[in-house]
């Protein structure tokens, strides 16, 4: 088993609000402040475009032969371009399973973008075929293959009727899910300077996605009962070690809704 269940944090990429709106002289606050009034004047919502949106964070919980481990990639306010660079050079070295929720539909396109940006280079994440055979009918970027699974579009059937936000189907697996933090708050914690928080909030996302991962694979026969059993006890062997605050506190609210 080598799966990796990733997760980002954005915050507005202002640098470009400022080239794209003439916002030289604005806070980076009043930039964002401005990115979001004139998206809500486009389409009635705050959510930016892709390309303005600007990585802080990515999180990771890898499951490995007899190893599972979650963290945040980088040091806490390392540069965008490591973070990326970080992610796809996993991808180049050790080519794991990537699961997430609506990565296919938010996580990925922001990373092509960022990547795009820095000029990361991403070998084996783009593989079709070309060069190894193996990826011709199973690569990272075909949306009904397995090597990348989008759960949320995977359970919703590929219809958008049908998608279901991760806090509420943690909610209905009895999982702790955001736990009083969202993604609605990451700009205000960013400009606050909290971005441990930010990546302890999506190391708890990444935790969920996991854990709905794990029902996924009992669901569709991948693991016996015994065997979904052994995972979910690994996980909670893990967070018992951990001396992370919002772990033992995942743990906490997990066995509680139990």
């Amino acid at each position: 088993m080598n799966c990796l269940v990733f997760d980002i944090e954005t915050v507005p990429d202002v640098e470009l609000g400022r080239k794209l709106y003439g916002l030289d002289g604005l806070s980076d606050a009043d930039v964002a402040k401005a990115m979001f009034t004139l998206r809500r004047q486009e389409n009635g919502g705050e959510f930016l475009p892709y390309e303005q949106h600007r990585i802080v964070t990515i999180s990771c919980v890898l499951r490995s032969r007899d190893s599972l481990r979650v963290w945040s990639l980088g040091e806490p306010g390392a540069p965008e371009a490591e973070l990326v660079e970080r992610f796809f050079d996993g991808l180049e070295r050790f080519s794991p399973d990537l699961v997430s929720w609506n990565g296919t539909g938010f996580d990925l396109p922001v990373l092509h973008y960022r990547a795009l940006k820095a000029g990361v280079q991403a070998a084996r994440y783009w593989e079709t075929g070309d060069t190894d055979a193996t990826f011709r009918y199973n690569n990272y970027l075909g949306r009904f293959h397995w090597r990348h699974i989008d759960l949320m579009d995977v359970l919703s059937g590929y219809q958008a009727r049908g998608r279901v936000s991760l806090e509420n189907v943690a909610m209905l697996l009895g999982l702790p899910g955001k736990m009083g933090f969202s993604g609605a708050q990451v700009w205000d914690a960013y400009l606050a300077g909290d971005i441990i928080g930010i990546r302890r909030y999506c190391e708890t996302d990444v935790l969920n996605t996991y854990l709905i991962y794990l029902r996924f694979e009992l669901m569709r026969g991948k693991f016996s009962r015994e065997r979904y059993e052994e995972e979910i006890e690994r996980v909670k062997a893990m967070l018992r070690a951990s001396r992370e605050p919002h772990l033992t506190e995942f743990l906490r609210a997990w066995e509680a809704a139990a």
